[in-house]
């Protein structure tokens, strides 16, 4: 026989106000109704326990109780601090300086187990821990469910392998919440990236996906480029740094291809991809018709002068292309000058540019300065790392004292010793991306 809530006592009362949390289809925003005259009080219940139900879950599962986690759900939802009415993400990265035990797969079950039965959560950062395949999956069981309402999931840096890749990619097929996932720093190599990739083929919410350091390789990186001729949802994706064998760059050719066809991307980040000026050739066949990418980086690979030549050719023609990220390359004075011309033209849309160590020396600095008084939509440039010689010095100091220049759009600013001019570094660069997931939202 069911219990009137109006009859139990205290202890049971809590006993089923915990059931209906979880439980009730309802939902934890609907009040009980053995609350009824103190709807405010249930409010604040809610809020105030959420930490005692993710003990009782540990409780029920036999898992140990994590007190960092512990600790930060008392802060997330103590009394007053979380609007019902709200949405907010969980922050639970193990970089974090007081953090003393990390999460364990363990512990993605049971806060996998909160989010099915909170919509409240559409935000989870568990970067930095030590979650492997089997928490990956409970992760991916959760996001199957059509309850839910994960945004945003940053996976970054734990022990993922391609098993754990695997689970989360199949779990995106059919799932229409998730907007950006990290999963950068998990070593799940050419397997785990052409799970990605097939998923990539059938989902249309995602819209940013960062892969760095994944030890992707060839086919799964070709795979990449291939599924985003189909892909219409995604805005930013990073591949940077894969373990390429070939030396004949087939990848660039996938993405070249995919760049002609593709009107959704706008930010693409393929450093320390090796990629050499014949590469660059290619890349830029697909860049010159395409007509969407703003964010191009292509830090740290072997473009020298003449793939500087193909990318100047590239600005001439784009209508849409404003951050290029080309430091820690090789393109020297010529290369420079290349890209200033480009940058004189009527036209062009660049707006920010490194070319930090990239061996350039009074020519090229020169050239590029004068793009900069030419072109009035050039607003951002980064040249540390180079030949910086008096004249250099003297020009960007010029440019910085007359205001063309604001001091927080370069990396370096003027100083005299002796009635000398230098140019010291600061410790500024480009964004590291223009497409961002707002990871707490107001429900409307």
């Amino acid at each position: 026989m069911a219990l009137c809530r109006c009859s139990t006592t205290e202890a049971e009362n809590s006993l089923l106000c915990f059931f209906d949390f979880f439980f009730c289809p309802c939902g934890p925003a609907v009040p009980h109704r053995c609350h009824s005259n103190r709807n405010m009080a249930a409010d604040t219940t809610v809020n105030k326990t959420f930490a005692a139900f993710y003990q009782e879950f540990c409780v029920q599962l036999k898992i140990n109780i994590n007190k960092d986690v512990l600790e930060i759900l008392d802060k997330t939802f103590k009394s007053g601090s979380v609007c019902l009415s709200r949405t907010f993400t969980l922050d639970l990265p193990g970089n974090g300086g007081r953090r003393a035990q990390r999460l364990e797969d363990e512990d993605v079950l049971v806060l996998s187990k909160c989010l099915q039965n909170d919509g409240r959560v559409t935000g989870l950062d568990v970067s930095y821990n030590n979650i492997s395949d089997g928490g990956a999956k409970h992760l991916a069981d959760a996001l199957q469910l059509s309850s839910s309402a994960l945004k945003f999931l940053d996976l970054k840096f734990n022990n993922i392998q391609a098993d754990g890749a695997e689970f989360l990619a199949n779990s995106l097929k059919s799932n229409s919440s998730l907007l950006s996932l990290s999963l950068s720093g998990n070593r799940f190599g050419d397997r785990g990236g052409v799970s990605m990739s097939r998923m990539l083929q059938v989902n249309s919410t995602l819209q940013m996906l960062q892969l760095s350091d994944c030890n992707l390789a060839d086919r799964s990186v070709a795979a990449l480029g291939a599924a985003l001729n189909r892909n219409t949802a995604l805005q930013a994706l990073d591949i940077s740094r894969p373990l390429l064998f070939s030396r004949q760059e087939e990848w660039a050719v996938h993405f070249s291809q995919m760049l002609t066809v593709n009107c959704s991307l706008l930010e693409l980040h393929l450093g320390r991809m090796g990629l050499t000026d014949s590469g660059m050739e290619t890349l830029a066949e697909g860049l010159t018709r395409n007509r969407s990418l703003r964010y191009l980086d292509l830090r740290c690979n072997r473009v020298t002068r003449d793939g500087a030549h193909h990318l100047a050719e590239v600005l001439k023609q784009s209508k849409t292309l404003e951050i290029i990220d080309l430091s820690s390359n090789r393109i020297e004075d010529e290369g420079a000058v290349h890209l200033s011309e480009a940058m004189a033209t009527h036209g062009c849309s660049l707006k920010e540019l490194s070319v930090c160590r990239n061996c350039i020396r009074t020519e090229g600095l020169l050239s590029l300065a004068q793009a900069v008084k030419h072109n009035q939509s050039l607003t951002h440039i980064y040249v540390w790392g180079n030949r910086l010689d008096e004249p250099v010095c003297q020009v960007f100091s010029e440019l910085i004292s007359s205001g063309r220049l604001l001091p927080e759009h370069t990396d370096v600013s003027p100083y005299q010793v002796d009635g000398r001019l230098f140019l010291a570094q600061v410790f500024q660069g480009l964004r590291k991306q223009i497409c961002c997931i707002d990871r707490d939202h107001k429900r409307t």
